[in-house]
C-alpha cells in the first residue's frame, strides 16, 4: 500500500531529455512513476533502471499517443491498479519547414503528437482523477508558442492549443482538487536542441548566456506536481532565461 504522500505519475515521452530528467524528479520525490516511450523502449527502461537504482519506483509503459484504441488499451489496464493523479504531458515532436514549403504530413505529424496525444491520455485518465479528488496535470508547452518562431508554424500552433487547452480545462477541475498547469521552456541542452543552438548563438539569444538544463524544467515540474502547488492552476510558466 501506497503511503499517503505518493501518487502515481505518468510522464509521457519520458525517456527524452527532458522527459527522462522529470521522470527522475518524480521518482525521487517518492512518487510511482510510469515511464511512458513510444520508440525508444529502450531509454524508458533505462530511465526506470535509474529511478530503481536510487530507491523509487517505476514501470516502463510502451504506446503511440497519437492512436487513441491503443492509448486507452494500455492507460485503463494501469487504472485497473490504481488512479493515475500526476500527468506530466511531455510527447511532443518538431518537424520543421518555412509555412509556404510545409507539407500536409509536417503539420499534422506535429499536431496529432502534442494535440491529439494530450486528449487521448488526458481523458483517459481524467475521470478516476476526478474521484480521488486531488490531482496534478502539466503540459510540456514551449517559448515557441508564446514568441514564435521562424519555420516553426506547426510546433507554435501545436503548443499554443495546448496553452489554451491548459487554461480551460483549469477552470474545469479547480473545484475538485485538480491543478491544471503548462510549463514553457526556452532553449533547453537536451540532444535535440544541440545541434541548432551554438554557443554564440545562445549567449546572443539568452539573457544569461547559457542553455538551460532538463533537472531545471524537472525542478520546476516537480514543484507543480507538489502538494505545495495546491494554488497555482491555468498558468503557462516560462522558463528561458529571460528570453521572454
Amino acid at each position: 500500500m501506497m503511503n499517503e504522500g505518493k501518487k502515481r505519475a505518468l510522464v509521457t515521452g519520458g525517456s527524452g531529455g527532458i522527459g527522462a530528467a522529470i521522470c527522475r524528479q518524480l521518482g525521487s520525490a517518492g512518487h510511482f512513476v510510469y515511464v511512458h516511450a513510444h520508440r525508444s523502449k529502450a531509454g524508458a527502461d533505462a530511465v526506470v533502471s535509474d529511478i530503481i537504482a536510487a530507491g523509487g519506483e517505476a514501470e516502463a509503459v510502451g504506446f503511440d499517443v497519437t492512436d487513441e484504441t491503443s492509448s486507452r488499451a494500455v492507460l485503463e489496464s494501469l487504472l485497473e491498479k490504481a488512479p493515475v493523479q500526476i500527468l506530466v504531458n511531455n510527447a511532443g515532436i518538431h518537424d520543421d519547414a518555412a509555412f509556404p514549403g510545409m507539407s500536409s504530413r509536417q503539420w499534422h505529424r506535429v499536431i496529432d503528437v502534442a494535440v491529439d496525444g494530450f486528449y487521448n491520455v488526458t481523458q483517459t485518465l481524467m475521470l478516476p482523477m476526478i474521484r480521488t479528488r486531488w490531482g496534478r496535470i502539466i503540459t510540456i508547452s514551449s517559448l515557441t508558442a508564446l514568441s514564435g518562431n521562424r519555420g516553426q508554424v506547426n510546433y507554435a500552433a501545436a503548443k499554443g492549443a495546448l496553452n489554451a487547452a491548459t487554461k480551460a480545462l483549469s477552470l474545469e477541475v479547480a473545484s475538485r482538487g485538480i491543478t491544471v498547469n503548462a510549463v514553457a521552456p526556452g532553449i533547453i541542452a537536451t540532444a535535440m536542441s544541440s545541434p541548432i543552438f551554438d554557443s554564440a548563438m545562445i549567449a546572443e539569444l539568452v539573457p544569461m548566456k547559457r542553455a538551460g538544463s532538463p533537472a531545471e524544467v524537472a525542478s520546476l515540474v516537480g514543484y507543480l506536481a507538489s502538494k505545495e502547488a495546491g494554488y497555482i492552476t491555468g498558468q503557462i510558466i516560462s522558463i528561458n532565461g529571460g528570453m521572454f
